[in-house]
């Protein structure tokens, strides 16, 4: 029975962490108009949250002194569902970013916990778990971006396709005060270990979960808009959000699932990405010819690739602590990168006036990230990841 309380809470929280990013996507001409956001103004509405989401994890060795997981979870929640409420009210640009800035606080609070808090209470099933996880995050995602231009027409307000997701926060507030486990709650974030920044192993798996993970939020953020100037309707950019949604699910399911056997993450990885790279060449060379199988490729190889890579994160070390605190800066950091992307890739399309400079960045990016994987060989995680003083445990590990 706990456990499977712990793991509809699991479920519960994953819900709340994209909302705020994949519902602005969809609803980008309304807003456009109404407020007078410029495109690289639109792309903040995506690459601050993601920055957030990057800042807040780096900062978990300090904000653990005097903030408990309860805490950090209520605060995280509430700043969700407070900033989603806003949205129904506000009508310019800076209050828009703002709520934006605020959702993502909101998002890194409690997605910085996620994988220790999945490590803690799933540790004979990690794997399965973190893929249910990721599952249900992007899952949250796909119903904002689907969802969210038909209340708009509904409703009659851009603004009500925005805030309508605070009553999903709302609800993971109340269950988390009802149904969390009242014993052995830890520090946020479940770590005891310090930081990384001096351990070189947690900056590659930094930088490989950043550029891996890349062209998530510039899908989110740009592939309606492209769907438009290819003669398309907002609810048929929503619609090809939530398709590659469907496939990120079934990624993120799926092929952890298929291949729970292998203790090498790197078969699935290398597979992940060469579907990724599939469907970026395809909307490169050919979008008119299948977007829709073009989205769904990129869907299913974002959706193992995010799975994978923070299971590869949590199987670097043994104990629930430290494996979240590696995780919380593997998040940080990758995150930052996550959230230039979109930044990016909404420059070059400002200066080449369409969207084929933007795919052909992330194309390269798939390439490069097929290549690092190699580093990835699980004999080697306990040397690679030893700090100072474990360099000699690790090599008789080995």
């Amino acid at each position: 029975m706990r456990n499977a309380l712990n793991l509809l809470l699991v479920i519960l929280l994953a819900l709340n962490l994209r909302p705020m990013l994949t519902s602005i996507g969809p609803l980008l001409e309304p807003m456009r108009q109404s407020t007078g956001l410029g495109y690289q103004q639109a792309a903040l509405l995506t690459a601050l949250p993601v920055l957030c989401m990057g800042l807040v994890p780096l900062l978990q060795p300090w904000l653990r002194r005097w903030l408990s997981e309860h805490g950090g979870m209520l605060a995280g929640l509430a700043a969700i569902a407070a900033a989603c409420l806003w949205r129904l009210q506000l009508d310019s640009a800076w209050a828009l970013i703002a709520s934006a800035v605020i959702a993502g606080l909101g998002v890194a609070l409690v997605q910085g916990m996620m994988p220790g808090l999945v490590n803690r209470w799933f540790p004979t099933r990690l794997a399965a778990t973190m893929g249910l996880y990721s599952a249900a995050l992007m899952s949250g995602g796909g119903l904002a971006a689907v969802l969210g231009p038909s209340i708009t027409a509904y409703s009659g307000q851009w603004q009500v396709g925005l805030g309508v997701w605070a009553l999903p926060a709302l609800l993971a507030l109340l269950a988390w005060l009802t149904l969390r486990p009242r014993h052995d709650l830890p520090t946020l974030g479940g770590t005891t270990g310090g930081h990384w920044f001096g351990n070189r192993r947690a900056w590659l798996l930094a930088l490989y979960f950043g550029l891996i993970n890349g062209g998530y939020t510039s899908m989110v953020a740009w592939l309606p808009a492209y769907h438009l100037e290819h003669g398309g309707t907002a609810q048929g950019g929503g619609e090809l959000v939530g398709l590659m949604t469907l496939f990120q699910v079934s990624g993120a399911l799926g092929l952890p699932l298929l291949l729970r056997r292998l203790a090498d993450r790197r078969p699935g990885l290398w597979l992940a990405l060469a579907i990724q790279l599939g469907g970026f060449l395809g909307l490169l060379l050919a979008p008119a010819m299948a977007m829709g199988l073009w989205v769904a490729m990129i869907g299913l190889g974002l959706g193992a690739c995010f799975s994978l890579s923070l299971t590869l994160t949590l199987e670097h070390l043994r104990t629930p602590a430290e494996a979240g605190s590696l995780a919380g800066f593997v998040q940080g950091v990758g995150f930052i990168i996550t959230g230039t992307v979109p930044y990016i890739t909404g420059w070059l399309r400002d200066v080449s006036g369409d969207f084929q400079a933007s795919w052909t960045l992330l194309t390269c990016t798939v390439l490069a990230m097929l290549l690092v994987t190699l580093r990835f060989t699980p004999c080697g995680y306990a040397k690679a990841i030893a700090r100072p003083g474990q360099a000699g445990a690790a090599a008789a590990l080995n």
